[in-house]
């Protein structure tokens, strides 16, 4: 009888079922915008999420204090006007384009640190997601610049939807998933991310992927991949609420490997709508990934993110 995979694959945490799916209702969205094509390609997406569950949209924009701190301090009382001016006209034409119009909507204009005015916005309209799009920047630009997107989604309590480069600009007109792909390490208790997961694939009656990666060493023979690829598999399949197949249509892969490769890889074979990662404090509770990998993940994928705090 083979004995089970060692330790250092397994996690020890119990893993238990989500006993009752939560049921997802977006009623309150806020958007961040730059104006940027990044920032157009996640509104979009936003608009179709509020179309699907009525919801209400807070578009806001956030004027950073650096970007005139440097300037003198006489001329820094005028850039602040022109600043506000410019975001004024950006907003205007925005909303002019008709592209809100039947959404509801609210566009807002505020100054400070980007994550505290998103966080601050959120708590004050009882926000239900954040919706924000990436640059993709990554090495010494995104070392330089910092990423707005990575710091939002690691320090929100609420869910957060991160569209990225790679994604389609033209959304669908209302919201429709038919494929999506959760990831899990099972290290931790799944009541964040996955009762998403499970709640959107019973809403749209969508494929739900559960996905594991095994970060393998060179020196793992055959009949241990085996015998890991069975183990796990069960561990996915124990993850599930009884009679999940007769609402969504579950499969369980086990994969081995780079685990921002191999997620990328099982999200774009399958065509996947959305892959929805869980957070934990810091870090990303994906197959023992350092925090950054999750940034990966947003910026090379080809369908947007849902990252979810547990």
């Amino acid at each position: 009888m083979a004995s089970e995979p060692s330790n250092r694959f397994a996690s020890p945490v119990e893993v238990r079922p989500v006993e009752t799916p939560i049921r997802v209702a977006f009623r309150n969205i806020v958007v961040a915008t730059d104006f940027s094509p990044a920032s157009e390609r996640a509104l979009n997406y936003a608009i179709a999420i509020a179309r699907r569950y009525e919801a209400h949209i807070y578009l806001a924009h956030v004027i950073r204090p650096d970007l005139y701190t440097l300037q003198p301090l006489e001329a820094s009382g005028g850039m602040i006007e022109l600043v506000h001016q410019a975001a004024e006209q950006e907003m205007a034409e925005l909303l002019i384009s008709g592209r809100l119009r039947e959404v509801p909507h609210q566009a807002v204009i505020r100054e400070g640190e980007v994550w505290t005015v998103l966080e601050e916005l959120a708590g004050e309209n009882e926000a239900d997601l954040i919706v924000l799009g990436t640059h993709g920047r990554t090495g010494f630009e995104k070392m330089f610049l910092g990423s707005v997107a990575e710091r939002v989604f690691r320090l929100s309590e609420r869910p957060v939807l991160t569209v990225g480069p790679g994604v389609a600009k033209q959304a669908p007109e209302e919201a429709e998933l038919k494929h999506i792909v959760y990831a899990t390490d099972f290290s931790t208790y799944p009541r964040g991310a996955l009762p998403y997961a499970l709640s959107l694939a019973q809403e749209h009656q969508a494929r739900l992927t559960l996905l594991h990666i095994v970060e393998n060493e060179p020196d793992v023979a055959p009949e241990t991949i085996t015998r890991l690829r069975h183990f796990f598999t069960e561990r996915l399949r124990a993850l599930l609420p009884p009679g999940a197949d007769l609402w969504c249509y579950p499969e369980f892969v086990v994969s081995f490997g780079d685990p921002v490769e191999r997620i990328l890889e099982v999200a774009e074979d399958n065509e996947a709508d959305l892959v929805v990662l869980g957070i934990r404090g810091g870090g990303v509770a994906v197959a023992h990934m350092p925090p950054a990998n999750a940034y990966r993940i947003v910026c090379q994928a080809t369908c947007p993110v849902l990252t979810v705090r547990g």
